[in-house]
């Protein structure tokens, strides 16, 4: 992989994808996002792209993207606690916690998913990928 600037978990440590590398993907813009050493392990960084904001997650050598608004009340997640064991985030306002790998809420009072992002990396920095607009 010397060279490669996308890493998945199939692959290597360093990175997420969304999907296996065989199925074909939506266009997306990849936008620098942070640095890799800005990158807290264990937190959740805010990041505002365009007009997403974004909950950028380290946990070890492995890179999570995840919508920054709580599904059931629209509180930033970004500021809640990360559960690196089970791999969640937790609203801080009213305790719902959500899959970092798929966005899927696992606990109430949350019902509904969040978006996730895919994210690539590259020696130095976190990239995110953007979905262009359908339109």
């Amino acid at each position: 992989m010397a060279g490669s600037l996308i890493f998945s978990i199939k692959n290597s440590t360093l990175g997420r994808s969304m999907s296996n590398e065989t199925e074909e993907r939506p266009s997306a813009r990849k936008v620098r996002a942070l640095s890799l050493e800005e990158a807290i392990d264990g937190e959740a960084q805010r990041v505002d792209i365009e007009d997403q904001k974004i909950a950028i997650v380290r946990i070890g050598e492995i890179i999570y993207a995840i919508a920054d608004m709580c599904s059931h009340a629209n509180y930033s997640l970004s500021e809640g606690p990360v559960d690196s064991e089970e791999v969640t985030i937790e609203c801080w306002k009213h305790g719902a916690q959500f899959s970092l790998c798929d966005g899927n809420p696992v606990s109430l009072p949350a019902t509904q998913p969040v978006a996730i992002f895919e994210v690539e990396t590259d020696e130095n920095d976190i990239y995110i990928l953007i979905p262009e607009s359908s339109n």
